[in-house]
């Protein structure tokens, strides 16, 4: 959360403010060629507007998720996804590769050339050819301008020319979500654009010289991490609509059988290399929850959510959610020189004179809180907040819920805003992420001999997937392998 990174303060879960591009009262279809595809393609919005709308929706994207720290993995993928798009049919998009700190397997584009992978995602490649492909499909994303061409057809559904939400009612929610700009993260492209996209980040990295069948093992690699390939679990957002991953997997390697695509690059230890030390899973550095109490060791203090709540750590802001959904819960970093202004700030934005108000310290810490009302679109809230001031940072807790909900959960919401406090465990404070090594086996050996020789932090069936080998696999010796190394704690 936000205590430790101030670029990432933000007061409440983020919602970007940005229009459609709204269409002219008799304004025809538009049908283009698109230059990729080479098939006529309806779209609305404007080149111009497309660039726009990603623009103004990438600050959002970082200051939700958060960018990794380490710059040498910035540059090296927007220089191998820059490569890449500069040979794609849109060469004069301000093609924007970034690596956001998430631990998820994902990856994702906005409109205009904006592209995002996850620290996550990298963890899982054992090869820049795969990463090669998976830029090289969100790549072809906008290229083929996907996003733009459902949002074009969202359009004209909200303004009932031609085609409604009547005889397409999929195109409802497509509406809703490209209403905002987070929202765009959520659209899920049909069978046709993801087949589309696999072809064209073929394409794209085989231009390059890339081995094809690295895309091929990518989608492996997500059956694996999402339990698909068992059958226990959802495909991860990353290409996360049907068909499945291994019947694109399937899909590709005919492909490659038939001559249609192929390459020779893989560029495997060098990449791996530079894994090495990277942070596996969640970064305790920003937060993490031990059953229902939050630490954060940078910021030195801790907050107890109601228990059996659903909780989320986000870059943005902490929340927890009641069961039900009817109660909401969050802690933020916070602008503001003291817990009186920011109090009065939040009231006044609310409409609320604010009752039951506290100037009395919380665990020995100066605060400010007190109880509201607000009238929303959505009916009337019912809530409260305390603003906290720690180690000359203000923070920021809001319980609220509809009237219904606040009667259940105003006790346990309480709670919560008065827990705030600070730590001086050297356990929390000193907690480091766990992070990938790399072993080269001396011998020849088998997965489980592997894991018992060099023990992880994580399952062996995280290994596994992170290394793409099956159970009972033999590893030759003089492999480069991953592993997950424990956080040390600080001294």
């Amino acid at each position: 959360m936000p205590a430790a990174r101030p670029r990432r303060r933000r007061r409440s879960q983020v919602t970007l403010r940005f229009l459609l591009f709204p269409l002219l009262a008799g304004l025809l279809p538009a049908c283009t060629v698109n230059p990729a595809t080479g098939e006529r393609q309806f779209v609305l919005i404007s080149e111009y507007r497309e660039i726009q709308i990603g623009r103004e929706a990438d600050p959002e994207i970082v200051a939700s998720l958060g960018l990794h720290a380490d710059n040498g993995w910035q540059a090296y993928v927007q220089r191998l996804g820059e490569t890449m798009a500069l040979r794609s049919e849109r060469p004069d998009l301000p093609w924007t590769f970034r690596v956001v700190d998430d631990p998820i397997v994902n990856a994702f584009a906005l409109p205009g050339g904006f592209i995002y992978v996850t620290r996550g995602i990298l963890a899982h490649f054992s090869s820049e050819a795969e990463l090669a492909g998976v830029l090289g499909h969100e790549i072809g994303h906008v290229t083929a301008r996907h996003s733009i061409s459902q949002m074009s057809r969202a359009q004209l559904a909200q303004v009932g020319l031609g085609v409604g939400t009547i005889l397409r009612p999929d195109l409802a929610p497509v509406a809703e979500a490209a209403a905002t700009g987070l929202g765009l993260l959520f659209l899920s492209y049909g069978r046709d654009d993801e087949r589309e996209a696999d072809d064209l980040g073929l394409r794209y990295m085989t231009r390059e010289g890339y081995d094809p069948a690295a895309m091929a093992e990518t989608f492996e690699m997500l059956a694996d991490a999402s339990g698909a390939r068992e059958g226990t679990g959802r495909v991860p957002a990353f290409l996360s609509t049907h068909p499945d991953p291994l019947e694109r997997r399937d899909r590709i390697t005919a492909r490659i059988g038939a001559g249609e695509v192929s390459g020779e690059r893989i560029g495997r230890e060098d990449y791996l290399e530079r894994l090495d030390g990277m942070p596996f899973g969640a970064d305790p550095r920003l937060g993490y929850f031990e059953g229902s109490t939050f630490f954060h060791p940078d910021g030195a203090f801790r907050a107890i959510f109601p228990s059996g709540w659903e909780v989320n750590n986000g870059a943005a802001a902490v929340q927890a959610a009641s069961p039900d959904g009817d109660a909401v819960v969050s802690l933020t970093g916070e602008e503001g020189a003291s817990p009186d202004t920011a109090l009065e700030a939040l009231l006044d934005d609310l409409g609320s004179a604010g009752s039951n108000r506290s100037r009395a310290p919380i665990n020995g810490l100066d605060a400010a809180r007190a109880d509201f009302v607000a009238r929303t679109e959505e009916g009337i809230l019912t809530g409260a907040a305390a603003f906290v001031r720690h180690r000359d940072r203000l923070y920021g807790l809001l319980g609220y819920g509809s009237q219904a909900g606040w009667a259940r959960h105003a006790d346990a919401i309480r709670v919560t805003l008065l827990s705030f406090g600070p730590v001086s465990d050297p356990a929390v404070l000193n907690r480091r992420p766990d992070r990938i090594g790399l072993v080269r086996v001396p011998d020849e050996m088998t997965l489980e001999g592997f894991h018992e020789r060099y023990p992880s932090a994580v399952p062996i069936g995280t290994i596994a997937t992170i290394n793409h080998l099956e159970s009972g696999e033999r590893i030759p010796a003089g492999t480069l392998m991953k592993r997950v190394v424990a956080g040390a704690a600080a001294p």
